[in-house]
């Protein structure tokens, strides 16, 4: 174990080990800790980790890689996965060598140990230096996730590392089904993942999956990101993702408009035919009518239910950190509705741009001329109504099926460790939205009718509830779910491509992958 590595002093450094170790290594103020050091404690720690690093330095080169990590800590009797250790060389390798060398090494552990520190200080809800069971089970039901003590006792005596034919590793060495801080430490120390809510962190609601759709509940943050600044680079990160899986949907997007828009009895467009259609309107070139004003709307849209969110975390939570699931959908829903209302002539803009015919605009501005100059300023706000009602359904039944399948998944499956896994989240956030947006559907077509009307020839100006009766008396319930196929088309692609495009651009950026 790591542990038996750090308390044996070998006093075998190279000539300058123990100066570059003090130099770069100072001994942080120790709670808890009888040795009293920086990992493993006393004044000899330093050459304590010359020992470990050399134990790990594999290939004798004077730097460890992600292979050296993976030999190295089984030979110690810890298992990792690939991607955990490439975590652990990306958050200590400051020159980007792809290694970490002897000082890396001590700042990535001193910087760790003082997470985790704070992190055993935020589990440890009794303050008497141990966790148990009820502290675990207490932690996750802050974060909204409901295990039973059976389950907590089984994270807490016995989580398996590495992959599923490696050794079980015991945090609980004694068997006293509690946590002391030596036992934290030790199990902790050369593992990525720095406490259970921050794998808890992965289950939250993210917008990352980028459906093409404005109605769901904004991004949560951490008090470290907003005040690192890290919030701005997920939100770029996001807005970028949602910017590249938009326009790889875009065709299914327009056809999902113009089957809501022109589909009917008499005109039963299928997916097939309305591209055949498109292209031989205005060529392959078509299929992306609308699709620059839905990519450019990202950016203002998130910036500011970002901040609207914050401001109603404030107002309707009594602990902003811990949001119970009413409470994150009264104030996902009012900073969705203030952000859909900053944008939403936007909206109306990439409607009637998607509804374009070839030749009609010479582009966005030109669109938004002729449309304040012939409707007025009320055009920009035609199908605001069913919009704003549109959010409620869709950020509670998407939030509510995310809980559920959270929740079972927890259940069923969290024997040894809450960690879902990506291929679990995509599954989740798939699901959830397209729950979502089969709610608020109907809401969503009489929108999109109401802010083509003009575009129409012929039709008349109806309200919402008049042409949810018209639709239902000439086309039936089926009506309102004209363009569904479209639109379940792209949720899988959407959801994908997003997240892969999310993923990259967070290594881009320097964000640190929760």
């Amino acid at each position: 174990m790591v542990s038996s590595v750090l308390c044996r002093c070998v006093a075998s450094p190279p000539p300058d080990a123990t100066a570059t170790a003090s130099s770069s290594a100072s001994s942080p103020a120790s709670v808890g800790d009888p040795c009293g050091g920086a990992v493993c404690g006393g004044p000899d720690h330093q050459l304590r980790l010359w020992s470990l690093f050399q134990t790990l330095d594999v290939n004798r080169d004077g730097g460890l890689c992600v292979n050296d990590l993976a030999v190295g800590l089984r030979r110690l009797g810890l298992h990792r996965t690939e991607g955990e250790l490439r975590k652990i060389v990306q958050a200590g390798d400051k020159d980007l060598d792809g290694q970490l060398d002897f000082e890396e090494f001590v700042h990535y552990l001193q910087d760790h140990e003082k997470k985790l520190r704070l992190v055993f200080k935020s589990l440890d809800k009794k303050n008497d230096g141990r966790i148990d069971a009820q502290e675990i089970m207490q932690s996750l039901r802050d974060l909204g996730v409901k295990i039973s003590e059976q389950q907590a006792e089984k994270i807490l005596k016995r989580i398996r590392t590495g992959h599923f034919w490696g050794p079980v590793t015991y945090m609980d060495k004694n068997g006293t089904m509690t946590i002391d801080w030596n036992e934290w430490r030790d199990y902790h120390l050369l593992h990525p993942v720095e406490n259970i809510p921050e794998i808890i962190l992965y289950w939250k609601h993210s917008t990352i999956f980028d459906v093409g759709e404005n109605l769901t509940v904004p991004d949560e943050f951490t008090v470290e990101e907003r005040q690192t600044g890290m919030w701005w680079r997920h939100l770029v990160a996001g807005g970028g993702a949602g910017a590249v899986s938009r326009t790889c949907t875009a065709p299914l997007d327009r056809l999902k408009v113009l089957m809501q828009v022109h589909a009917s009895r008499s005109n039963n467009m299928c997916i097939i035919g309305g591209f055949t259609q498109m292209i031989r309107e205005g060529g392959a070139k078509s299929l992306w009518r609308g699709n620059g004003i839905n990519v450019l709307k990202i950016a203002p849209e998130s910036a500011i239910k970002f901040m609207a969110y914050e401001q109603m975390k404030r107002l309707v939570g009594s602990d902003q950190e811990t949001l119970r699931i009413h409470e994150r959908l009264v104030a996902g829903s009012l900073a969705g509705a203030i952000a859909q209302s900053s944008i939403y002539p936007m909206e109306v803009l990439k409607t009637r741009m998607a509804l374009r015919k070839t030749g009609q605009y010479s582009g966005m501005l030109d669109c938004a001329k002729r449309i304040l100059a012939k409707e007025g300023v009320a055009a920009f706000y035609k199908g605001y109504i069913p919009n704003m009602l549109g959010i409620i359904p869709y950020a509670g039944i998407d939030l509510a099926v995310y809980e559920t399948l959270k929740n079972t998944w927890l259940q069923r499956y969290a024997v040894n460790s809450a960690d879902p896994g990506v291929f679990v989240l995509l599954a989740c956030g798939t699901i959830s939205s397209t729950c979502g947006q089969l709610a608020s559907y109907p809401l969503a077509l009489v929108r999109t009718r109401m802010q083509a009307q003009a575009s129409i020839e012929g039709a008349p100006e109806v309200t919402m509830s008049s042409l949810f009766k018209q639709i239902l008396r000439t086309e039936g319930a089926f009506g309102l779910y004209r363009g569904l196929a479209p639109n379940f088309m792209k949720v899988i692609p959407a959801v994908s491509i997003s997240y892969v495009v999310y993923e990259n651009l967070k290594i881009t950026l320097g964000v640190q992958s929760r």
